[in-house]
């Protein structure tokens, strides 16, 4: 977990991902998983690696181009307003729940280094709260950090749009880890992790950890646009709300019943062959995977399946608790059955 680790510890808010691309690009470029790296125009790290055959092909057609994606941006906020007392007011960069961003530990990035804060809502504690203001929940625009200093250190130290984190240690707990940013630092490992363990294959493989998914999939579409790929596999998680309080439909997936695939969701439907395909792989090879519909949310995949022409994409996800949240929780053996099914998918290609 040593890598996973490290990584859910960048931070990299959509726009502002240049620090976990940095840091992706040091761990492909030690390992020397691919033959080819670059960075496109709106930061997307682009990876390719050409066929590594077991025997030489008696065949001369182009082998198959496969595009994995896995978004390596990560839910945060922009600093929008200094006010005169030295609070920060922040813009959100994906999606929140207001309930869960009470008197959270954050990071300030800036150009100068990172700072900590706290963030809390606008209002008064719990000894002189009304019974109505007790009730209230803010919006998330209602938050402000608090980094200790006056309204002067604040503005020479902060600037309009530097970005904001969420700030939580990696912990393993029980059969799971806990972490921030797990969505979608998951879907980055996962990837790495296959490419390690592919010593041999026929296939064409692009790799994309893209920008700016939790916005809108803004990355995905220039990138999948270049590669133009064959088949496609977006990386990414999906919720788990095998918790109290959910009815048993609700749940979407199940923890520790292996890497979902994901079926359909707000964006995308995946190509149900491509979809059985996997699950045969993953019955030969004894991989556990589960099959998940997720209502309303969407993913890489969307972009990658419209893009040129067309793609045959499906999309895998690993199981997460309190997804977007600063605790968000994943199944060891989740995680370990989402590289390992990628890996077989790919070997067998």
């Amino acid at each position: 977990m040593e890598l996973l680790q490290a990584l859910t510890q960048v931070p990299s808010v959509p726009g502002r991902e240049a620090r976990i691309r940095a840091a992706i690009e040091a761990v492909i470029t030690e390992r020397r998983l691919f033959d080819e790296i670059r960075t496109d125009a709106l930061g997307s790290l682009i990876a390719v690696r050409r066929p590594r055959p077991a025997a030489v092909s008696s065949t001369d057609a182009a082998p198959v181009r496969v595009l994995l994606m896995a978004h390596m941006d990560q839910i945060g906020f922009l600093v929008r307003h200094i006010d005169n007392d030295g609070y920060l007011r922040v813009n959100p960069a994906g999606g929140f729940d207001a309930r869960n961003l009470f008197s959270r530990g954050v990071r300030v990035c800036t150009s100068q280094g990172d700072f900590p804060g706290m963030m809390n809502a606008a209002g008064p504690p719990v000894h002189i709260a009304s019974p109505d203001d007790r009730k209230k929940i803010p919006e998330v625009t209602e938050f402000f950090v608090d980094c200790g200093m006056t309204g002067d250190e604040a503005r020479e130290r902060f600037r309009i749009g530097d970005m904001v984190v969420l700030d939580g240690p990696f912990r393993e707990v029980g059969h799971s880890v806990i972490s921030q940013c797990l969505d979608n630092r998951v879907g980055c490992w996962a990837v790495i992790r296959a490419l390690e363990n592919l010593p041999q294959h026929n296939c064409e493989i692009h790799v994309v950890w893209s920008v700016q998914e939790e916005v809108g999939m803004r990355g995905a579409i220039p990138a999948a646009f270049a590669v133009d790929a064959d088949l496609a596999i977006a990386c990414d998680t999906t919720l788990c709300c095998r918790t109290p309080g959910i009815p048993e439909e609700n749940q979407v997936s199940v923890a520790g019943d292996g890497v979902c695939l994901h079926v359909m969701d707000s964006s995308m439907i995946s190509d149900l062959a491509l979809i059985e395909d996997i699950e045969a792989i993953a019955a030969r090879h004894d991989i556990r995977c589960q099959r998940a519909i997720l209502p309303r949310g969407g993913q890489d995949g969307a972009a990658i399946q419209r893009s040129r022409s067309g793609v045959r994409t499906a999309a895998l996800a690993c199981p997460i608790k309190y997804i977007h949240t600063v605790n968000e929780m994943a199944h060891r053996d989740d995680l370990e059955s989402y590289h390992q099914l990628l890996t077989a998918w790919l070997r067998e290609l």
